[in-house]
């Protein structure tokens, strides 16, 4: 992480997708009160009441406020022995469900953003490299979590943020870095010269993998090496489509063609075509800024011609970081403001620039001075609709991780200065309180991955930090929009 964790937005469809001011689900509500900048809270809570302190299933120790009547549990915390013998590692991030082979469980495939060199966690013959912490574990679980177990699904990566979620049943991780020998140190002034590979991959993981079956991976080269955020991929096509959240620096919006259709192989290929969005008939469209909610706007793509540099010299980390959007920007390409969460529905590609938008007194540091905007991508007119823009903190404040409910509300993980909720946001466009973080002396700490069961009956939510930890939470969903 650098100030602000990276997540992903929007995880299914918004019914009605269309274009301009035509977008159902709840973006339709807020994009006519965001227009005022009127305030947009929901009455009782949408429903759920007020939150209040509620014990921890596990030890009895109060961690979350939640409203009345929803329960939890806590489980796989950093530093347990899983059954394969390997600690837990930390930083628990992105996150998703898969239907587990044993009736009535539940598989969580889940990162760890962990940076620096060191020791690979797990079996180091099979990491990626050796010389790095981060990775993937996977989770098989009763709903609730009074039994689980965990093991290593994905050793010797780095900084895995988000990713997505794959139709054929893959979990495909992301790292946010481009750290590797040929590199200057990154944020953290940590050296890369220990590391043994080139990192800022995307990585493929089988949610089906059990105890002991991970390999060493090979990353897909060809969709890029840069700070990947999220990725998800069109079902008509097999086309993959990933974000870019490059703190600092201008980001893109990306699409890889793998030579093979990996809805009809089950699995991603390396060796095929990068490319970076465009707005047509207007070079390096800053998008970031100045656009109205409702435009929408004409778009092509240009080749990235090398996705996968190699540098000499070892130049700055600031310079490496750039090298693939750039290629993109000389083409004139379009620039957005952090481009994290991504997710797919109705024929349309919903993306969170976190930090888009003209909103005065924005975060203060990296690149855009927004609070968030959210934007819809439509591969069959090739269009690119501005659907959401927040006009201030008190509506929306730099929108992160999400999770869409059944009933088609959104669950947002905020990442604040001083504590930490989950909020939702109905499909009228109305804001409420659904957990905060009440972990003691630790209410700084963000939320992460978000994700429901299959079955929509349970809610998984990590906190993310060194010392980190999942939530299975339940209760009476019935009572709200959730």
């Amino acid at each position: 992480m650098q100030t602000i964790d990276r997540r992903t937005f929007l995880r299914r469809s918004l019914a009605g997708a269309a274009g301009a001011l035509t977008f159902g689900g709840p973006f339709q509500a807020l994009i006519a009160r965001a227009a005022g900048a009127e305030p947009i809270v929901a009455g009782d809570n949408a429903g759920y009441g007020p939150l209040v302190p509620v014990p921890d299933h596990r030890d009895g120790v109060v961690r979350l406020h939640l409203p009345e009547g929803f329960q939890y549990r806590s489980f796989s915390y950093t530093g347990e022995r899983m059954v394969d013998g390997v600690t837990t590692p930390g930083r628990h991030d992105g996150m998703s469900t898969f239907v587990a082979p044993r009736d009535g469980r539940v598989r969580l495939v889940r990162n760890h953003e962990v940076n620096g060199p060191g020791e690979a966690f797990g079996d180091p013959s099979k990491a990626y490299d050796p010389m790095t912490m981060g990775g993937t574990t996977t989770i098989e679980l009763t709903p609730r979590a009074q039994r689980y177990r965990a093991w290593v699904s994905l050793n010797g990566t780095q900084m895995n943020c988000a990713g997505g979620a794959m139709p054929w049943g893959s979990w495909v991780t992301c790292e946010e870095t481009v750290n590797g020998p040929d590199v200057g140190p990154d944020f953290t002034g940590a050296p890369n010269d220990e590391l043994t590979q080139k990192h800022g991959y995307i990585f493929e993981v089988p949610s089906e993998w059990g105890p002991g079956d991970y390999r060493r991976v090979r990353p897909i080269r060809n969709a890029g090496r840069f700070a990947h955020e999220a990725v998800a991929v069109d079902p008509d096509t097999g086309i993959l489509y990933l974000t870019e959240d490059n703190f600092g620096f201008p980001s893109g919006f990306y699409r890889y063609t793998a030579p093979v259709n990996p809805m009809e192989r089950g699995r991603l290929r390396d060796g095929g075509v990068l490319e970076m969005l465009a707005v047509r008939g207007e070079p390096n469209a800053e998008l970031h800024h100045g656009r109205e909610v409702g435009e929408t706007l004409p778009v092509t793509w240009v080749r990235i011609d090398d996705p996968d540099p190699e540098f000499r010299g070892t130049p700055s980390n600031d310079e490496a970081i750039q090298a693939v959007s750039r290629q993109g920007l000389d083409k004139g390409a379009a620039i957005f403001s952090r481009l994290e969460g991504l997710h797919y529905g109705d024929g349309t590609f919903y993306i969170v620039s976190t930090q888009g938008g003209d909103a005065p007194g924005g975060p203060g540091s990296g690149f855009g001075d927004g609070f968030g905007q959210v934007w819809a991508y439509r591969p069959a007119d090739e269009t690119l609709t501005l659907v959401f823009e927040s006009p201030g903190p008190e509506v929306l404040e730099l929108p992160d991780n999400a999770e869409f409910s059944p009933k088609g509300s959104v669950l947002l993980c905020e990442d604040g200065p001083v504590e930490n909720y989950l909020r939702g946001l109905t499909p009228d466009g109305e804001l409420f309180d659904f957990a905060l973080n009440a972990i003691e002396g630790r209410q700084r700490e963000e939320f992460a991955g978000a994700t429901f069961s299959p079955n929509g009956r349970n809610l998984y939510v990590n906190i993310q930090a060194s010392s980190a930890l999942t939530f299975a939470i339940w209760g009476p969903w019935q009572n709200g929009p959730l």
